[in-house]
């Protein structure tokens, strides 16, 4: 087993979860099978109890992990399907520590960080390194580590020790260290700065570890004299040094690297020269080349109560731009903070109610994603009514659709206190109600988590035709309330279809309106599985019916994992236009471009 780690320093956010992927799929097309760990060094035991404000989203894996958000970076770049092992945390090495300590495993020692913690992360490493995660039999051949928050930190320590002894242990040759580091640019003088990095690489070098190439952060191309004296201070080649400079989409982050011949540089380091090839990227080259060619926009309302904070919707937005991207048009997202749309706001501030339902009106389609707590809660009902009485394509997903079902009781079964329990225990049209087997009184993993399977019980709906006609469909679930099934019958008397549920048909997995373009809703989360090149089927949906496509997927009983016929073998599209039966005219593969524009004052790219 070869081991790639990626640490970081000077800041943080610099992006080394993005940088990890784009060498794993730099790796990938030389030939090379690869897997990932993320260590993050906070206690928690998992990423399940996190605000998104304060750590971006959750990620669910099949297998029911909650874990950060760049193990969902992972599966999308390189199309894996990891497990919660893959996730290190300092709570989930404690609590494994300790156990073996109660169980007696150390008897009669004094249980220590060195060697008891350190040798329980490098078991750890070395275990997990070895479970395939890419569809095929027997271990990988790459471990690409990342190492979360900024080298110096006081909770990273007892990793950087382990990874440290791990580096001496499995020899020169299968280690390569990869530090991502910041050179800024000083707009007074407009000068590449190298203070920063030197400094880091010193505090790395001072804790054990010394980096065999320097992947440094910086709004344009490392000038060749700061390359220059990036080597002679920091003992690196000039060679092995990589600028990852902005770009217009992530996509060509692989492109950048592969440019600067990072992977010779990595195939040195870990000796396998002459086993791996040169790497095969036409596929994503003329993906990324698409991305920014498209400009014919499609405008989605997210109504959501983390807007502040991109990184909460982080699997969504990636969904979105897969959707997009394949149906030839430029995503834009305009963020609605859901509670600007309540009666309350008009009263307070008129002026942000009044913009919120601009906004919201503008859109092609609306996606009200998950998410707990009765905050917004209303407004996120007022944008179903609105989806649904304006006849405009609406994607609702886990909260997202059980308010649709609340809304749904409310204005057309004429239930006007229909509510879930989850914000009005006392209602006396309880709609949406606690699953019987959670838990109220631990929150962490207590959830129905992980990948449960949906069967289509309407055939010919919407939502089975987007999934290619299939039986049933796997997908991950984080949740803890669903639809009463009791009330299933009211529903569908008056036109909600329950589409797809549970085995057991009592738990309600799909709803959808039979006459509406697009109203749909899922009690699971598509936005898990969407990878660029096989975006998710309902959110090609959702993108679809939003630019006037959608009966032409579903006429050609469209498969979201199917190639799509779009020329992107060799980055050109033919135009092909179409009238739709509302007198639309869309473009089906017509180029246009897909960098995210955010909609919202703080102006970040993605």
């Amino acid at each position: 087993m070869k081991y790639v780690l990626v640490t970081g320093g000077v800041v943080s956010g610099l992006g080394k979860g993005v940088t990890a992927s784009s060498i794993g799929v730099l790796l990938k097309a030389c030939g090379l099978r690869v897997t990932s760990i993320k260590i993050d060094p906070y206690l928690n035991t998992d990423a399940g109890t996190m605000s998104p404000f304060e750590h971006g989203e959750v990620f669910v894996l099949d297998d029911g992990g909650e874990v950060d958000l760049d193990l969902g970076n992972y599966e999308r770049f390189l199309d894996l399907k990891l497990t919660r092992d893959n996730n290190i945390t300092t709570g989930k090495i404690y609590q494994f520590v300790l156990d073996k300590e109660r169980r007696g495993d150390y008897l009669g020692k004094t249980v220590q960080v060195v060697p008891h913690i350190t040798d329980a992360i490098q078991e750890w490493i070395e275990r997990v390194a070895i479970i395939p995660v890419d569809g095929k039999e027997g271990p990988a051949d790459v471990c690409v580590i990342e190492l979360g928050g900024t080298i110096g930190d006081i909770e990273s320590m007892p990793f950087i020790e382990a990874l440290g002894q791990f580096s001496y242990r499995v020899g020169t040759g299968n280690f390569c260290l990869i530090h991502v580091s910041l050179v800024p640019v000083i707009n007074v003088v407009g000068e590449q700065k190298t203070k920063p990095t030197q400094h880091s690489v010193r505090g790395l070098r001072g804790l054990g570890l010394t980096p065999d190439i320097l992947a440094c952060r910086s709004s344009k191309e490392l000038e060749e004299n700061v390359k220059l004296k990036l080597a002679q201070f920091c003992h690196v080649p000039a060679e092995n040094i990589v600028t990852l400079y902005d770009v217009s989409n992530i996509w060509h982050i692989p492109l950048l690297l592969r440019n600067q011949k990072a992977h010779e540089s990595i195939l040195k380091a870990l000796h396998l020269q002459g086993i791996a090839g040169d790497p095969e990227l036409h596929e994503w080259t003329a993906r990324a080349k698409i991305c920014d060619m498209l400009h014919d926009p499609v405008r989605i309302a997210m109504v959501g109560k983390y807007t502040g904070l991109s990184d909460s919707y982080l699997s969504v937005l990636k969904a979105l731009l897969h959707a997009s991207v394949a149906c030839r048009r430029k995503l834009v997202v305009e963020w609605v903070a859901a509670g600007d749309l309540e009666d309350a706001i008009a009263a307070e501030a008129p002026d942000v109610y009044k913009a919120a339902w601009d906004v919201l009106k503008g859109a092609d389609g609306v996606l009200v994603p998950g998410g707990f707590g009765d905050r917004g809660v209303q407004g996120k009902i007022l944008a179903a009514k609105y989806a649904r009485e304006n006849k405009v394509p609406y994607f609702g997903i886990c909260l997202g659709m059980q308010i649709a079902v609340v809304e749904f009781a409310r204005s057309v079964l004429g239930l006007h206190d229909a509510s879930s329990t989850e914000f009005d225990p006392e209602t006396s049209s309880p709609c949406v109600i606690f699953m019987p087997e959670g838990s109220k009184t631990h929150m962490g993993g207590t959830m129905r988590l992980g990948s449960r399977r949906t069967y289509f019980k309407v055939p010919d709906c919407k939502s089975a035709k987007l999934y290619g006609n299939v039986s049933f469909v796997d997908e991950r679930h984080r949740h803890r309330y669903e639809v009463n099934p009791e009330m299933i019958s009211q529903f569908e008397r008056k036109g909600l279809l329950f589409v797809g549920r549970d085995e057991t048909g009592q738990r309600m997995e799909i709803i959808e309106l039979n006459d509406h373009p697009f109203f749909v809703g899922v009690q699971f989360h598509p936005e898990f599985k969407s990878r660029p090149g096989k975006p998710s089927a309902l959110f090609l949906g959702l993108i679809a019916a939003a630019c006037g496509q959608l009966e032409g997927f579903l006429q050609n009983n469209c498969h979201a994992n199917k190639p799509l016929s779009n020329g992107m073998s060799n980055g050109k599209s033919t135009v092909k236009s179409h009238q739709n039966g509302n007198g639309v005219k869309f473009s089906n593969g017509s180029v246009n471009g897909g960098v995210y524009s955010n909609g919202n004052s703080n102006g970040m790219h993605h």
